[in-house]
């Protein structure tokens, strides 16, 4: 938008370009006399308006050029002088509140039905510019300046107007920023995102943007239930859109790379007629905990010109920060976070959302923008082929201010408690993996599969919270190293299980979801991954005894207290040396400290130095 004209009623049909003229022809626009004392001295302020408008856009240039070669001295000196700008601009506008309001009563409060008009916002919303946390703007709808700035927003060319809460909210855009920060950290200025009411909305949006008739996913096959469901009972069904999904069981990208070279073989003919194959990842997954390599693996995706999708849920921005790598052709082009797992925290709201490069989320009505891809290409991007105007304009998932407030607040404390949350699972796991009956499936242990990959991956190669159990016993084989020196071990009788898992509350809650602040425990085969066939179950590596655990910011040994305690009075019936064959106390404290102190190590020695913060 051309800068000049910005500030003008008339930006799209007006002639003019100076400042003096536009102030004039704006008085003009509203009725007033321009040779009288107001006219005058309302054309006077107006034109010191689009002046400084200029001087605005001037500075802004000035700081992206220039921002990258400043010392810390001269950057702290630049953000505060523009700082106290805003305070200097949003004064202007409060001493032009009470002449406004004064007109305003003498138009207004006549009327016999005056307080069904409700306050005028414009007069008590300019000190909360500056409230300390994000205002929760409660509103369906927004005052327009102007019809052409109205054309503007609904083109997406004013930014300053939100047009319908169902779209764009103040509280969720800052919600959206934030994320955007936290989740690509130098490259944000790359990157949008869009809030959704829940985290199945948020992958539901991004699955209807991208997903044509008789496309193709490749999916991670570890993923939490409700997506699983989603991809195979409602994208593949034929009287939908006969979406092919395959499932692939590897976590690094050779696995994957063999299951694209597979796919594209056998779908040959869907990829001749056009159709597409995008790539699902889940990482770490659902609900073992399992961390795929999501960065070689988005290399060979987009080495074959495809595009993969990354659900970081489970490992947040903190542990698993994908959109951070250098190299584009390792980071996802889409990354989705349910909202109502660790970054709110507390497991009192639902909410999701959908990261992508900036192209690829939003571009104005009517434009087209020339960009590559990540491996180089040159691509074109219409405007009605970015996520906003394709999904979010015009479905009805999006978050309310309420919940982005919330999400807004949990977010403060996230990495402090996701810290604590690494400490008490590794505590469980090492704990857990010493009962000789109890089968512990977490990449934290080096015993695991995964265990490489997750160091590789994670930041620290520290493990998120959460990993699964069972108690299914271990295969009679020869030499049983594997399976903790004891062969043939039966599982637990079922009744026995059950009794036991209905004792686990209240140290440990029954609950479905994950990532708030107490520990949760579910069996995925009875509850969230209930969708799935045996088979699919099977060979998810999910048991009827699995369970679950979603582990919580409490004391781990108090988990491990009451586990024993509720084995004594149910286990114990059926299998008398359970309960016994934990650890020794003295043993589990040990534990418990000696990863405490190990992983607060890695922490703090990941941190930067003081000289660099200086720099």
């Amino acid at each position: 938008m051309n800068k000049a004209t910005q500030l003008s009623p008339l930006r799209k049909s007006t002639r003019h370009e100076d400042a003096s003229a536009l102030a004039t022809e704006q008085a003009e626009h509203f009725g007033i006399d321009t040779q009288s004392e107001f006219g005058q001295t309302l054309i006077e302020l107006a034109t010191t308006l689009y002046t400084a408008n200029h001087h605005t856009h001037d500075l802004w240039a000035i700081t992206l050029d220039g921002l990258s070669e400043l010392d810390k001295n001269d950057r702290i000196a630049w953000f505060n002088a523009k700082r106290f700008l805003s305070f200097q601009l949003a004064k202007i506008l409060d001493n032009l509140q009470n002449p406004m309001r004064a007109t305003y009563k003498t138009i207004a409060t006549k009327n016999g039905h005056f307080a069904s008009k409700g306050a005028y916002p414009i007069f008590d919303n300019v000190a909360a510019i500056f409230s300390a946390s994000p205002v929760i703007t409660r509103t369906a709808t927004y005052l327009f300046a102007c019809t052409e700035w109205v054309e503007d927003a609904f083109n997406g060319r004013e930014p300053l107007h939100d047009i319908y809460s169902r779209l764009l909210n103040p509280t969720s855009i800052s919600l959206a920023n934030h994320i955007v920060d936290i989740e690509a950290g130098d490259m944000a200025d790359q990157y949008l995102a869009w809030n959704f009411n829940s985290g199945m909305a948020a992958i539901d949006g991004l699955l209807s943007h991208l997903l044509g008739r008789e496309d193709i996913v490749l999916a991670s096959r570890n993923i939490y239930g409700g997506s699983y469901q989603l991809l195979q009972d409602w994208y593949r069904k034929s009287s939908n859109l006969d979406v092919a999904v395959e499932w692939v069981d590897g976590y690094d990208e050779a696995a994957f790379a063999n299951a694209m070279d597979a796919a594209a073989a056998k779908y040959a003919d869907r990829i001749k007629a056009g159709r597409k194959i995008y790539v699902y990842l889940e990482s770490p997954c659902n609900p073992h905990g399992f961390v795929l390599d999501v960065a070689g693996i988005s290399r060979v995706t987009h080495e074959r010109g495809w595009r993969v999708m990354a659900d970081t849920t489970v490992g947040t921005p903190f542990l698993h920060p994908v959109l951070k790598r250098t190299d584009p052709m390792e980071r996802p082009d889409f990354v989705i976070h349910s909202y109502t797992k660790e970054l709110a925290g507390s497991g009192t709201t639902t909410a999701g959302v959908v990261i992508g490069r900036n192209e690829d989320m939003f571009i104005p009505k009517g434009d087209t923008v020339t960009t590559k891809t990540p491996n180089g290409e040159p691509r074109d991007v219409s405007w009605d082929d970015t996520l906003f105007w394709n999904v979010y304009y015009i479905k009805g998932a999006f978050l309310d201010a309420d919940k982005a407030f919330e999400v807004l607040n949990g977010m403060k404390t996230y990495e402090l408690r996701v810290m604590q949350k690494t400490i008490n699972t590794l505590t469980l796991a090492r704990i857990l993996s010493q009962h000789p009956d109890i089968n512990v499936s977490c990449p934290a242990l080096p015993d695991s599969p995964n265990y490489v990959l997750m160091q590789e991956n994670m930041r620290l190669g520290l493990p998120a919270a959460l990993f699964t159990i069972d108690m299914e016993g271990a295969p009679d084989v020869e030499s049983a190293s594997d399976v903790k020196g004891a062969s043939g071990r039966p599982p637990i009788h079922p009744d026995a299980f059950k009794q036991f898992f209905d004792m686990l509350e209240p140290a440990v809650g029954m609950q479905v979801s994950l990532g708030q602040t107490n520990t949760v425990a579910l069996c995925p085969a009875m509850t969230t991954h209930s969708e799935l066939s045996a088979e699919a179950l099977d060979r998810a590596g999910i048991k009827p005894t699995t369970l679950r655990i979603a582990v919580g910011l409490e004391d781990p040994r108090q988990f491990i207290a009451h586990i024993q305690r509720a084995a004594e009075m149910s286990i114990d019936n059926k299998h008398p040396e359970f309960s016994s064959s934990f650890p020794s106390p003295d043993r589990i404290d040990a534990l418990y400290k000696q990863t405490y102190m190990d992983v607060q190590k890695r922490f703090l020695e990941d941190l930067p130095s003081y000289d660099t913060l200086l720099k």
